[in-house]
């Protein structure tokens, strides 16, 4: 589940490059004077994303998000976007890796059985 070494680098690196892009997309398409709490619906998840906190839901929040973007857009910016939603959904199925918050919080954990006698 919290793959080590350069498999969890790899979705470190994925992790990024989503909240990467989320940002970019979102943030890049409004103004100075856009309200605070849209700004805010793409960096929380961009946010949980590089952490790695609850990283399937964000990302599919991700996916969503920039699914709605696209349909706001009306087509423009669609092959990039869409790119971007598909690399939310890998995220949100191979989930955070080793090197997150996730794993530290759920990852593995040594248990010791006292011997019987």
């Amino acid at each position: 589940m919290f793959p080590t070494g350069r498999a969890g680098a790899a979705l470190l690196l994925l992790r990024t490059l989503v909240a990467a892009d989320l940002l970019v997309e979102g943030t890049g398409q409004w103004t100075l004077v856009t309200p605070s709490w849209i700004c805010m619906v793409f960096v929380v998840p961009a946010v949980l994303l590089l952490t790695g906190v609850a990283t399937p839901g964000a990302a599919f929040l991700s996916a969503l998000i920039q699914f709605g973007f696209t349909y706001i857009l009306k087509g423009l910016h669609g092959f990039p976007l869409v790119m971007s939603i598909l690399s939310s959904a890998v995220v949100a199925i191979l989930g955070p890796g080793a090197y997150s918050v996730d794993a530290y919080l759920f990852g593995r954990k040594l248990l010791k059985v006292p011997d019987r006698r």
